[in-house]
């Protein structure tokens, strides 16, 4: 390469390094002005990342053979300049075994020389600048590794900016990553990964760190208390007490008492002081379930309460203060109370600061089958059973089940069905009367073209082969639980086309 071309290709990389201002496009322009004016057939910047070296930016090499251009250090030509800080020249690449070829680009029928040269800043190699140069009789491969060397020295800042780049980018994705799983995890013991679950999941995240009042509201059996429970696991109060109250459990005269505590002699019965829920939650969180069941005298203090955080015993005009997170709970429609004057608006509005719906189990299918299993596992380990899994037939209806009392109901189902299964599989038979009964549970959906008599002959099939195994395949005692002789048993069992294997 003659004197004026040199200078003609630093001037034209100088010129791109005054003018682009994107790293990566920077190396891979001077990747191009080396083909243009050196002739290089292809040519690469791999930079360092730990101890692997990676293509980063490249000229004649498709992007899938750049993914398989990763090297240790010391590995290959690329990793021994990287490791050792020293250039390398291979005259012909058909003749040196050392060369790895790993991105499988470097086949020649003829001479071509490889120049590898190393990136250093700050006394530190941080990457390697490689190409691929064919050999004539006027090549002079010294003058064009001392050329790169120069070439290598000018584009360090862009690579070192190009590794700073990727290291932020990989710390963001990692952190998002961090907060998705964050995100994605069921906080303390809720289960569920639906949709629905993951609004909860990310309100509760929202509010648990503060001190604001949250107002559950659900069907009876969603789990208000256990969303209670994790609001208070991920705050600043998670050490302190948490107490609490349902409202609707008490009868009306003794849930003032409960929630403020008495002075004795205050009312028949009342034979010594008695502190409150409110005064035991002092320092952590006072959750009130079933609010909407409160009388409208015991509202008026309970809004006092909000307010000042100050309230009085049961016979007694001594103010007290609690320093306490409140959540409440309800089932109840509240506006519809509050349109019959049951229950108060500003009150309403003192507790509905920030309000979180959870939702019906009918209303989050997908986490049926995990809850299922879930309860399956805490119920073997409380019975000492085994049970690993759900059979079809229970999966089906599990989640053909309407689930009007919700987790609560199918966490009693489990339990009945851990209880009565006797091998390590819950069968459709183990499960509650309430869901044999299910309208259309039980029975096969007819098919399109499906006659009435292929519909019943896939019922009675079903029956039968449920109570077999109900009898762990003795026919007689299937039978006579069906009313069915020992002959018309075997008869059905024949006609089905069912085993007793």
């Amino acid at each position: 390469m003659t004197h004026s071309l040199e200078v003609a290709l630093m001037q034209e990389i100088c010129s791109v390094m005054i003018q682009e201002r994107n790293e990566e496009l920077l190396l891979n322009k001077v990747l191009d002005i080396l083909e243009q004016r050196m002739g290089m057939l292809r040519g690469t910047f791999a930079l360092r990342f730990g101890d692997t070296l990676s293509i980063e930016a490249s000229h004649g090499v498709a992007e899938d053979a750049m993914k398989r251009g990763s090297y240790r250090m010391g590995e290959g030509i690329t990793g021994l300049v990287a490791e050792s800080g020293k250039s390398v020249v291979i005259p012909d690449l058909r003749k040196d075994s050392r060369f790895l070829n790993r991105t499988g680009t470097h086949n020649y029928s003829y001479q071509v020389a490889y120049i590898c040269v190393p990136l250093i800043h700050g006394e530190k190699v941080i990457g390697t600048l490689a190409i691929d140069r064919p050999v004539t009789e006027s090549t002079n491969l010294e003058q064009d590794v001392a050329l790169l060397e120069i070439i290598a020295r000018l584009t360090v800042e862009a690579a070192a900016a190009c590794i700073s780049l990727h290291e932020e980018r990989s710390a963001l994705e990692a952190e998002n990553q961090r907060l998705q799983s964050q995100l994605m995890a069921n906080p303390c013991e809720l289960i569920g990964t639906s949709r629905e679950m993951q609004q909860v999941y990310a309100q509760l995240r929202q509010v648990a760190p503060s001190d604001a009042t949250v107002l559950i509201r659900g069907s009876s059996g969603t789990g208000k208390e256990m969303l209670a429970r994790a609001i208070v696991s991920l705050s600043a109060r998670k050490d302190k007490p948490f107490v609490a109250l349902n409202c609707a459990a008490l009868p009306e005269n003794l849930v003032e008492s409960e929630l403020f505590g008495h002075e004795k002699g205050a009312f028949t019965g009342a034979v010594a002081r008695r502190i409150g829920r409110a005064e035991a939650a002092d320092g952590g969180t006072l959750f009130l379930d079933e609010i909407g069941d409160l009388s409208p005298q015991t509202q008026v203090k309970l809004l006092r309460f909000l307010q000042e955080r100050t309230f009085s015993r049961v016979g007694s005009n001594k103010e007290l203060r609690a320093n306490v997170r409140f959540i409440a709970a309800t089932s109840r429609n509240l506006e519809e109370l509050m349109e019959k004057n049951l229950f108060r608006e500003d009150l309403y509005y003192r507790l509905n600061i920030f309000p979180i719906i959870m939702p019906d189990l009918s209303a989050r299918k997908s986490d049926i089958i995990l809850l299922a299993e879930h309860f399956i596992e805490r119920f073997n380990a409380k019975y000492g059973k085994n049970i690993t899994r759900l059979g079809p037939r229970a999966v089906s209806m599990l989640l053909s089940y309407k689930w009007p009392g919700n987790v609560r109901e199918l966490e009693n189902c489990m339990e009945r069905a851990v209880l009565t299964t006797q091998d390590d599989c819950v069968h459709g038979f183990n499960l509650p009367p309430s869901l044999q009964n299910e309208p259309g549970s039980p029975l096969p959906r007819a098919r399109a073209g499906q006659s009435l008599h292929a519909l019943l002959d896939a019922y009675e099939r079903d029956v039968v082969s449920q109570a077999v195994a109900r009898h762990h395949g003795n026919l007689s005692a299937a039978g006579r639980e069906l009313g069915l002789s020992p002959r018309m048993m075997n008869y059905r069992m024949n006609k089905l086309g069912l085993t007793n294997a």
